[in-house]
C-alpha cells in the first residue's frame, strides 16, 4: 500500500511539473475583455514574457517585453516564483525516485530512503505553493483592474494559462501531501529483525576440534 501511495505521489508531482511548462508556454494568461464593445477589431493577450495582438482577420503579432525592470512588480515576482517552482519540482522528482521503497537507487537503507522521499514530498509542496502564489497574485491584479471604475487602461480577463497553472499547483500539493504522509518513520516499538548469521568458520572448526579430542581417561576411571 505504501509503495502505491509513493507511485501516485510521484505521478502527481511529475504531472504538476509538466503543467508548469505548459502554463508558461501558453500566451493567454490574460485577454482583453469584450464587455461593453459592440464591434471588436483586435484582441490583446499577454503572459509573463510577451504581449500579443490579433485582429478580426486572424493576423497576430507578438513582442517580448523589452525590459525586466520596466515591468510591474507582480510580473517580476510571478516570474521568479514560477522559476523557483520548476527548480523545486526538478529536485523533488529526483529525491522521490531515490527515496521510493520500490526503487533500487540508493541501496536498501530504508530509513535513509524514507527521509529522502519525505524531502521530495516537501519539495513538491514548495513547488505547489510557489505556483499557487504566482498564479493567484497575477489573477488578483487582473481582477482588481477589471472592477476598478477609475482604471483607464485596457481591462483584461483571466486566460486559460492561469487555469493550467492552478491545476499544476493542486497536483503538486496533492503529490507532496501524499508523499509526506506515506514516508512515516517506524515507531520505537517496531523492532527491526536481524537476519540469521551462521557462525564463522573458525568458530566451527574450534568447536569440532574440541569435540574430536579424545579423552585421556576411560569410562571406568572413576569406578
Amino acid at each position: 500500500m505504501k509503495e502505491m501511495i509513493e507511485i501516485v505521489a510521484l505521478f502527481l508531482g511529475f504531472a504538476g511539473w509538466i503543467l508548469i511548462f505548459i502554463s508558461l508556454e501558453d500566451q493567454y494568461w490574460k485577454e482583453s475583455t469584450t464587455e461593453g464593445s459592440v464591434i471588436t477589431t483586435s484582441t490583446i493577450y499577454e503572459n509573463l514574457w510577451m504581449s500579443c495582438a490579433s485582429d478580426s482577420t486572424g493576423i497576430y503579432n507578438c513582442r517580448d517585453f523589452p525590459s525586466l525592470f520596466a515591468l510591474p512588480g507582480y510580473i517580476q515576482a510571478s516570474r521568479a516564483l514560477m522559476i523557483a517552482s520548476i527548480v523545486f519540482g526538478t529536485f523533488g522528482i529526483v529525491a522521490t525516485l531515490v527515496g521510493m521503497k520500490c526503487s533500487k537507487i540508493g541501496g536498501e537503507n530504508y530509513v535513509l530512503k524514507g527521509r529522502i522521499a519525505a524531502v521530495g514530498g516537501v519539495l513538491f509542496l514548495l513547488q505547489g505553493i510557489c505556483t499557487m502564489i504566482a498564479i493567484s497574485w497575477y489573477a488578483a491584479n487582473i481582477t482588481q483592474q477589471f472592477f476598478d471604475d477609475f482604471y483607464a487602461g485596457t481591462k483584461y480577463e483571466i486566460g486559460e494559462g492561469l487555469y493550467i497553472g492552478w491545476s499544476s499547483a493542486v497536483l503538486a500539493l496533492c503529490g507532496g501531501a501524499c508523499l509526506t504522509c506515506a514516508c512515516k518513520l517506524n515507531s520505537p516499538r517496531e523492532k527491526t529483525p536481524y537476519p540469521y548469521q551462521p557462525p564463522s568458520r573458525g568458530h566451527v572448526m574450534s568447536t569440532a576440534t574440541s569435540q574430536s579430542v579424545p579423552s585421556n581417561y576411560g569410562r571406568n576411571a572413576y569406578v
